[in-house]
């Protein structure tokens, strides 16, 4: 028997474990491929106006006045941003508000190869421990990298179950792993806190997305503050199973988990450098089908939606299911193909507006998108995930047909937006919140972290 009467493992399949571990504890940036550092620096930096923007949506406003009594513009109780309140916090507190605000307004970055969003669980818990304990832009920056794939790697190993939504699950292990990292935990102390966060998850349910739920936004939150928590267990001595992640991720939220798929090409390969950024306030599925309507315009040119008889739309699984027709809510309209597409060819183009409650309760927009199909091409669906394909057809009253396709979505690395893009984005979000100088300012400093000596001294230069 084993530690704790388990049953004895063989060494050589939880090799995957001590490779992890020490792939974590030391990997430095030089080790960094010059795309994974730049891409590791917008993660941060895109993650930043996105949760600010987030944190003034009524709910969240609510959440910060009863979390941390005083509210926005309190007193501070920490050192840690409360980004969008002019606040701090104690970290935990921090990464718990921030992770929720960051998947509100359906703009956070994501990695289809990691099959969820790695970024806005793991850069919030970095970003307030690093505040919090005084750390370097540059060690910053390494245990969101850290945090960030090993994450990622956890999760491609798994098959997580469909009904999983994987905010909260996996999340929980990157955002301890950059905690470990920015603490210097040793190889054996980040190996049980591997461990132990990845039983510190949530048992999540994909159908708040297809309910428009809200709960479904802590999540992320949960997975920063909890992967905070994990570190201060094994500081404190606490253990976790001698194999968690097979355990939890291979049988309970997962049919199946494969750890030689953990490690392969591990300092070789980095998921970090897959993802995506969203330029669309939706859920990532759905922009499939909005480049596809975006490549028929192209073609057609503005049509006059009084004449559109019904619009078709296949793709694969992940973007069918977003089928739903009649959304009642602002965070619903958000995960509906059918309102996507009504609302942007009502709308003449993307962004906030479209997506608001304004939008939702317009009924011009509502019956466009009752007459909107969507359906699963099987064949698109084994494409995935190196694909995104998906077709629309448009078919207007007159029997005319006009037609659009999307089979890499932009965003995807090997079609990436222009940095210029990215940075439109990080204005357009942060100088509603903070002011044009301010924003300016901290994405500068965001795209040069390594060379900041003390991040908290230069966080302290923000009221944000």
């Amino acid at each position: 028997m084993g530690r704790r009467g388990a049953p004895l493992r063989s060494e050589s399949r939880l090799s995957y474990l001590q490779e992890l571990a020490g792939f974590a504890c030391r990997v430095r940036l030089e080790d960094l491929p010059a795309p994974v550092l730049a891409r590791t620096r917008w993660v941060i930096a895109d993650s930043l106006p996105v949760i600010a923007a987030g944190m003034q949506q009524p709910e969240m406003q609510a959440l910060l006045k009863r979390h941390i009594p005083g509210g926005a513009g309190g007193t501070a109780r920490g050192a840690a941003w409360v980004l969008g309140a002019r606040q701090c916090a104690g970290a935990l507190d921090a990464a718990l508000l921030n992770g929720t605000a960051g998947t509100w307004l359906e703009l956070n970055e994501g990695n289809l190869f990691a099959k969820g969003h790695p970024g806005i669980q793991v850069v919030p818990a970095a970003v307030a421990l690093s505040q919090e304990s005084g750390a370097s832009g540059e060690e910053l920056l390494m245990a969101v990298a850290v945090g960030y794939e090993v994450s990622a790697r956890i999760s491609r190993a798994a098959q997580m179950k469909i009904s999983v939504h994987p905010h909260g699950t996996w999340g929980t292990l990157g955002a301890a792993v950059a905690a470990g990292r920015l603490q210097g935990f040793d190889e054996r102390r980040m190996r049980e806190l591997i461990n132990v966060s990845a039983t510190m998850g949530m048992a999540t349910s994909r159908q708040t997305l297809l309910d428009g739920a809200t709960v479904r936004n802590i999540f992320t939150g949960h997975s920063g503050y909890m992967g905070l928590m994990a570190a201060r267990l094994v500081e404190c001595g606490f253990t976790g199973e001698t194999d968690s992640p097979a355990s939890v991720y291979g049988k309970v939220l997962a049919d199946g988990f494969d750890p030689a798929k953990a490690v392969e090409n591990l300092g070789r390969e980095w998921i970090l450098a897959q993802g995506y950024f969203k330029l669309h306030p939706t859920g990532r599925y759905i922009h499939s089908a909005i480049d596809a309507l975006e490549d028929l315009l192209s073609r057609s040119g503005k049509l006059d939606i009084a004449s559109i008889a019904r619009i078709e739309v296949k793709a694969y699984r992940l973007a069918a299911m977003l089928k739903e027709k009649r959304v009642t809510s602002s965070f619903g309209a958000r995960f509906s193909v059918p309102f996507a597409l009504a609302t942007i060819l009502h709308h003449g183009g993307s962004g906030l507006a479209p997506f608001e409650q304004a939008a939702v309760d317009n009924e011009a927009i509502q019956a466009l998108a009752a007459r909107i199909e969507v359906e699963e091409d099987a064949s698109y669906t084994a494409r995935y995930p190196a694909e995104q394909v998906c077709d629309l057809r448009i078919v207007l009253a007159g029997g005319r047909v006009h037609e659009g396709r999307c089979t890499v979505t932009k965003g995807e690395p090997s079609k990436p937006h222009a940095p210029e893009e990215l940075e439109k984005k990080f204005m357009q979000l942060g100088v509603p919140v903070w002011g044009e100088a301010v924003a300016r300012r901290l994405l500068g400093g965001c795209l040069k972290l390594e060379e900041l000596p003390d991040f908290s001294r230069f966080a302290e230069g923000f009221d944000l």
